[in-house]
């Protein structure tokens, strides 16, 4: 018993440091505050001391993008399983049991329709927590079955990437996933039905180099990375200093490259009020 107990009055609780659960406190990577966890949840993930986007699992993206109770989960055919037998320090299908129990869902996505702000929408969301949300034969599949289902139901379409690029154990099957994305997304165009991307943190690689850029309307969030190789590897490669925020939402939004930044709180409405016009409803 510490010295502490000894003195502390009947009645009164100290509490261990086993008492206190190691997650409850979550440091802002952009600030350094300590949140409280619960707090940083009900503000959807934002810092409260700094506005600093949280990365955000698809669950709770889609708690608030969609009205409740309209969500509808789309299925998605399943491909072959590790198709080139692929292992390193681990053998593929052990890495994708272990990113299944971690993000708890089939693969690095989720296609559901739901309605947003009144709007019935068809949306495809990537999971980060699922092998950071790399793109392999699946999540390829999953974007070509997003874009035939708002073609086939005449819907608008969201597109929430969220990855570190093309899938490596999948080999050149992921990056064949480029080319057929894309082609289902010019498909949906050529249908004239909206197509939005929101870009989170962090789009890199393959999937920025295809369907990721191809919106007719590029929302990102504040403060997201969005690039295709990333900034350590651009300066040691090009051996000069990189401006201040370069790859970040508000650079890009700068140069041309998104049409608007556009927070948590006013994204549902947004894509919601973009909607209308485009579709003239």
């Amino acid at each position: 018993m510490s010295w502490l107990r000894s003195i502390t009055k009947p009645g009164v609780f100290t509490r261990s440091k086993k008492d206190v659960k190691a997650n409850v406190w979550v440091k802002c990577p952009s600030c350094g505050d300590m949140l409280y966890r619960k707090d940083l949840a009900a503000n959807l993930n934002i810092c409260t001391n700094c506005g600093h986007h949280h990365r955000i699992s698809v669950q709770a993206r889609l708690a608030y993008l969609c009205d409740e109770g309209t969500t509808q989960e789309v299925s998605v055919p399943a491909p072959k399983v590790d198709p080139l037998k692929f292992k390193d320090r681990k053998s593929y299908a052990d890495r994708l049991k272990d990113a299944k129990k971690a993000s708890d869902g089939e693969d690095a996505f989720k296609v559901v329709i739901g309605d947003v702000d009144g709007v019935t929408t068809v949306l495809c969301l990537l999971d980060f927590a699922f092998m950071a949300g790399s793109m392999g034969t699946y999540v390829g599949e999953a974007i070509v079955k997003a874009a035939q289902t708002a073609k086939e139901k005449n819907l608008p379409l969201v597109l929430v990437p969220a990855s570190g690029g093309a899938r490596m154990q999948e080999g050149i099957l992921s990056l064949m996933q480029m080319a057929r994305t894309t082609a289902a997304i010019l498909d949906l165009k050529d249908a004239g039905l909206p197509y939005l991307v929101l870009l989170t943190d962090p789009t890199t690689g393959g999937v920025t180099a295809s369907f990721a850029m191809q919106g007719d309307v590029l929302m990102a969030e504040p403060g997201a990375l969005i690039g295709f190789a990333g900034p350590r590897v651009i300066q040691q490669t090009i051996g000069e200093t990189l401006p201040e925020g370069f790859q970040t939402a508000e650079y890009l939004k700068d140069h041309g490259m998104v049409d608007m930044v556009t927070g948590r709180h006013q994204q549902k409405a947004e894509i919601a009020k973009i909607f209308k016009i485009l579709t003239k409803a």
